[in-house]
């Protein structure tokens, strides 16, 4: 099979209701990703025209149903239809990025991969196929600044032989992953409801995205001025290195083993309040982060950092909340100091706690996305996904992505991102493999097929 049997049929612009134009600016976090990719995420279902609905009878129906939908969606979440825009400070000033929201529009992708079936795209115990799930999703290559001329949300769906993917790109200067979810169950509430009346679709009944954003300022102006004539001196476009990706599941009961043995270890050194403390969250980021460390056969006094992305939303005071749009993430890590390999692999860490810290090395280990983003909630009216996956943005080597269980049941996907002799030796490490649930998508598709 070729590695990229996609065929695009159709593109369409999807516009939301006409309203006032207006500019909301960037804050620092907002402007923070405009050097990243677009967030690139997918889900993967049946067919849809097994469902008895004559709206979904063909991937056509489907698309236009879908598209009928986000419009009514955009109602409330109208900057993702906006563009960005950069305003020059006068007399040399910096320059400030804003969200220019005048109805420009997202677009929906309606693409066919002839010969392509779920089985090729979910295969067990195997890499993830990169060249053909990554070719599912639109805006590969772009990055967030280019949102001043692209669209800041593209949908691309794909029809299989026995199945549909539908791929996200949307732009992380927008908003950051919570934001983006709650988006997309908006988006397909307003789906299901589509199938059930013939009037038009009510308005979901989440709560409305809260769109001022978040300044610490007293004067409430959460305008950024970079210090730059033009902020595009700041993007960098990066070439992707060869890399290899496994898709891996932790059960609950899996999960529950590495908290204990971690809360064990934490007794056995007389740590009793880290031992209350310790969650499964940690002995999960914890069994990435040793065993990446030792597949890396890093040197013994190599110094090793473990970030993860957090949600500040419920960290702040007065907390922001929970419907915020905008971007309320940052990458926190280990504590204190780096840790040597040596340290790491000997005596078993125990996840990491916080310190502030942005950038990545090539040593470390991120840990992005959340098990808490409610992925599977995503039903556009013919039932739950069978799988997600991610496009080819912002990966490197050590990149692990958490993901809920199809199920529901407590456990977590992790997507696992390495260079190709790391995963190598990933492949060998018996502490790693005893943790993982095999075959766990191979069920999930039988099941959605019985």
């Amino acid at each position: 099979m070729p590695s990229s049997p996609v065929r695009v049929v159709s593109t369409r612009t999807v516009k939301p209701p006409p309203r006032p134009r207006e500019r909301i600016p960037l804050t620092s976090w907002d402007v923070a990703m405009l050097s990243a990719n677009y967030i690139q995420k997918g889900l993967l279902f049946a067919p849809p025209h097994s469902s008895s609905s004559a709206l979904l009878s063909t991937t056509a129906h489907v698309v236009e149903h879908l598209a009928a939908a986000l419009a009514a969606t955009l109602r409330a979440y109208y900057p993702v239809a906006g563009r960005f825009v950069t305003e020059k400070r006068p007399g040399g000033g910096g320059c400030s990025v804003s969200i220019d929201c005048d109805g420009q529009g997202v677009e929906i992708v309606h693409a066919v991969a002839g010969g392509v079936s779920v089985a090729d795209v979910v295969p067990p115990d195997a890499d993830v196929p990169c060249g053909l799930v990554h070719s599912f999703f639109p805006l590969r290559d772009a990055v967030n600044y280019d949102g001043h001329h692209l669209p800041l949300f593209v949908v691309q769906v794909t029809e299989l032989d026995d199945g549909v993917f539908v791929g996200f790109a949307y732009n992380h200067a927008l908003s950051d992953g919570t934001a983006f979810w709650d988006m997309v169950n908006a988006w397909a509430e307003i789906a299901r409801a589509r199938l059930t009346t013939a009037a038009p679709p009510p308005p979901t009944s989440r709560p409305p995205p809260l769109l001022k954003r978040w300044s610490p300022e007293e004067d409430d102006d959460a305008t950024v001025v970079l210090p730059y004539a033009d902020v595009s001196e700041l993007i960098e476009r990066l070439d992707t290195p060869p890399l290899r990706e496994r898709m891996v599941h932790f059960s609950p009961e899996s999960l529950a083993a590495l908290k204990e043995r971690a809360r064990q270890e934490l007794l056995d050194t007389g740590d009793t309040a880290g031992a209350a403390a310790i969650t499964k969250f940690q002995a999960l980021t914890s069994l990435l982060w040793r065993c990446i460390t030792r597949a890396r056969c890093s040197s013994p006094d190599q110094e090793t950092v473990c970030r993860v992305a957090i949600n500040n939303r419920g960290r702040l005071r007065p907390p922001l909340p929970r419907e915020y749009f905008g971007n309320s993430v940052y990458a926190i890590g280990t504590e204190a100091s780096p840790v040597r390999a040596s340290e790491l692999v000997q005596e078993r860490g125990h996840g990491p706690t916080v310190y502030t810290a942005r950038c990545f090395d090539a040593s470390g280990v991120m840990v992005g996305s959340s098990p808490r983003f409610d992925m599977y909630g995503c039903d556009f009216g013919w039932g739950k996904a069978v799988a997600a996956r991610s496009g080819k943005a912002n990966k490197s080597d050590g990149k692990a992505s958490l993901y809920p269980a199809r199920d529901g049941g407590g456990g977590v996907d992790a997507e696992v991102v390495l260079a190709p002799e790391h995963m190598a030796a990933l492949e060998l490490d018996g502490e790693f493999w005893a943790a993982v649930t095999p075959d766990h998508v191979l069920r999930a598709c039988s099941s959605t097929k019985a």
